[in-house]
């Protein structure tokens, strides 16, 4: 499988995060996945990438070009493709993945994990998505979703659409077990 993996570039959080970002690279190479990912040198994206590539795996990176500056991608490490602007990024990581773990981030994590979420949710797609909660992360995400769905501002069927994962071996082992197609929605609302 290619799995993208959207995450920090932040170098400043706490090491629990990286070491739990390293272990999913880990498991991502060894059990015989590609991991795509937005090609940064440092943060939790860089740490997950280590993993896989010390596991002898092949990441292959996405980047926009302006991102092309010494020291912050991988690109000698790495396989690489570069893009012209962010959108054509998400657009060619989100086309060759089989499947999503978002891991700690920041507004950029938060953006890439909603669009694919959004795209899952009118029927786009349906590939699995899972979040690695390490340390709690993503509990209070998830929990201003559930408020949404019970405050109706969207379908409670979107918090089925992902998984909240504890482990790395949970969230790989989430978007490794076949799901049933996501049905296409009816989207003929919005086109007023």
């Amino acid at each position: 499988m290619n799995i993208c993996v959207f995450g920090a570039s932040s170098a400043l959080i706490d090491p629990a995060y990286f070491a739990a970002a390293e272990e999913l690279g880990s498991l991502l190479a060894q059990n015989g996945h590609r991991l795509i990912f937005g090609g940064g040198r440092d943060g939790l994206m860089g740490a997950c990438a280590r993993g896989v590539l010390k596991q002898g795996g092949q990441p292959l990176g996405v980047a926009p070009r302006f991102f092309d500056e010494p020291g912050v991608l991988m690109t000698e490490e790495c396989a690489f493709i570069f893009t012209d602007t962010m959108s054509e990024r998400k657009r060619i990581m989100e086309d060759n993945a089989d499947a999503f773990i978002a891991l700690p981030g920041g507004i950029g994590t938060y953006e890439e994990f909603f669009e694919t979420l959004t795209l899952k949710q009118l029927g786009r797609h349906s590939k699995p998505m899972a979040l690695l909660n390490t340390l709690g992360y993503f509990d209070p995400f998830h929990t201003l979703l559930q408020f949404t769905a019970a405050s109706r501002f969207m379908s409670a069927d979107v918090l089925s659409l992902y998984a909240l994962c504890d482990s790395p071996a949970q969230a790989l082992l989430h978007v490794e077990t076949p799901s049933a197609p996501a049905a296409p929605r009816d989207i003929s609302r919005y086109n007023r």
